[in-house]
């Protein structure tokens, strides 16, 4: 059957109806574009009603008036049609119509079909922010990527961005290069390994298993292949995209001393020595100090002292390395000063003997030596008897011993008849008399045993 065949069959019912499904409004137009009827939803097109009797034309924008023209010139030439978008105008926002006009056989009317674009121009919009917004986030992306990448290569210190699955290099900058003495972009594929010498992979091997449970673990000393430069590797790992990466940092071990004082050896010395060795910057915080420093601050690594005020540990807070600082400004040297030791910080204190030297370049450091002194006093104490017990005797001793061991003599003296007396003063009761004399039970418990006062009160009954 012919198309036009089933459209004749059709009553003027079935046509709207018709009509009504091709689109969301339909208008009947006379040869002239007037709006002789028009059809559609009262709620989406609350002005249909005023349109009967009006120009097609004069119910859209201005914008949208020569497309009204040319989808009605074609129409009245019998000329291919095609969907056009035109605006309403409505007293909220414009309406927007996709608009297919039919010729009917009628006098020469015509049958505009509508379709609202409302919804479509809504989810354009909103696609349209979307893509705005991911522009921008990739403008920020790229800039970010620029600032890192420009931060990267101008950083002094080498840095290697290394896979942990497979041990080799995605990313290393320009100062790594250097370092390795590799030419621009020839270490990025290379293994970690293969950058040092075959005796210092197993320990790169284990440091970097640390690195990844262990947060901020002490760097490790290795060996450059082919120059056997030392070389102190730190690394930190992170996760990026669900791959494991390790940010390796490279730092050239300092060669100003190695070449006056034999290098390596001397630091494995200083730091296998038995009295403690601290290293401090011009404000007096801590930046390198040996493993027996560590030991008496109760530290695990350098990591978790570096940085902090060396008299959180050494000497009395304020008293003593001000002391020490200005006999250094004095006499360029700080021998045998008695202080005392904070293990952890804390309030128990050992008594040791501080030596100290400072540098003569502009960047001004101190190193000093500690030698931990409590114990050897307290063994060459243990007989009370031979501590003077009067002012008397302590006079008798001038001429017969130094001024700095009469001195040491009576503090030792004070500090015995002021614990005697404490503890005649509380029974005996060792908890009080440390409680009125400012001392932790540790400490007056060690300074009984010093002056061999452990039964005093039993002795004196």
């Amino acid at each position: 059957m012919k198309p036009d065949t089933i459209i004749r069959s059709l009553d003027s019912d079935a046509a709207a109806k018709l009509a009504m499904a091709a689109g969301d409004i339909a208008i009947i137009l006379d040869k002239n574009g007037k709006i002789v009827d028009a059809s559609g939803s009262v709620s989406a097109f609350p002005g249909l009603g005023n349109w009967i009797g009006r120009k097609w034309i004069g119910t859209v924008t201005v914008e949208s008036k020569p497309k009204i023209e040319e989808m009605l010139e074609a129409c009245r030439n019998g000329e291919p049609q095609r969907w056009r978008q035109v605006n309403h105008m409505s007293d909220g926002s414009d309406i927007p119509v996709r608009y297919f006009v039919i010729p009917l056989s009628d006098k020469g009317r015509m049958l505009a079909l509508g379709r609202d674009m409302r919804d479509s121009a809504a989810l354009q919009q909103r696609l349209l922010q979307a893509q705005q917004s991911l522009e921008r986030d990739y403008m920020r992306l790229r800039q970010a990527e620029s600032r890192y990448r420009l931060l990267f290569e101008m950083t002094p210190d080498p840095i290697l961005i290394v896979e942990t699955a497979s041990g080799r290099v995605r990313e290393a900058n320009t100062a790594a290069h250097d370092l390795v003495s590799a030419k621009p972009g020839s270490l990025i594929g290379k293994t970690l390994s293969g950058l040092f010498e075959k005796g210092a992979r197993d320990t790169l091997t284990r440091y970097l298993g640390s690195a990844i449970t262990t947060v901020s673990p002490s760097p490790v000393s290795l060996r450059l292949a082919g120059s056997g430069t030392e070389t102190d590797l730190s690394a930190t790992g992170f996760r990026q995209d669900g791959t494991l990466f390790m940010l390796v940092r490279l730092s050239a071990a300092d060669t100003s001393i190695d070449s006056r004082v034999g290098g390596a050896p001397v630091f494995d010395i200083l730091n296998r020595m038995p009295d403690a060795f601290v290293v401090a910057d011009k404000d007096m915080n801590i930046v390198a100090a040996n493993a027996a420093f560590l030991e008496m601050a109760g530290a695990a690594s350098l990591d978790q002292l570096r940085s902090q005020a060396l008299d959180d540990y050494l000497g009395r807070p304020g008293v003593d390395l001000d002391l020490i600082r200005t006999q250094l400004a004095k006499h360029g040297v700080a021998r045998n000063v008695g202080t005392v030791m904070r293990p952890g910080g804390g309030t128990d204190e050992e008594e040791v003997e501080v030596s100290a030297v400072q540098t003569t370049d502009d960047g001004e450091h101190y190193g000093f030596s500690i030698r931990m002194v409590g114990r050897r006093l307290r063994d060459i104490s243990q007989v009370p008897q031979n501590l003077p017990r009067s002012v008397e005797q302590l006079t008798e001793l001038v001429g017969r011993t130094s001024l700095k061991e009469i001195v040491r003599e009576s503090t030792d003296l004070i500090e015995r008849l002021c614990i005697e007396a404490a503890l005649i003063h509380t029974s005996d009761n060792r908890a009080s008399a440390a409680e009125i004399l400012g001392l932790s039970r540790q400490s007056l418990y060690s300074k009984l045993h010093r002056y061999g006062l452990g039964n005093l009160v039993s002795q004196n009954e």
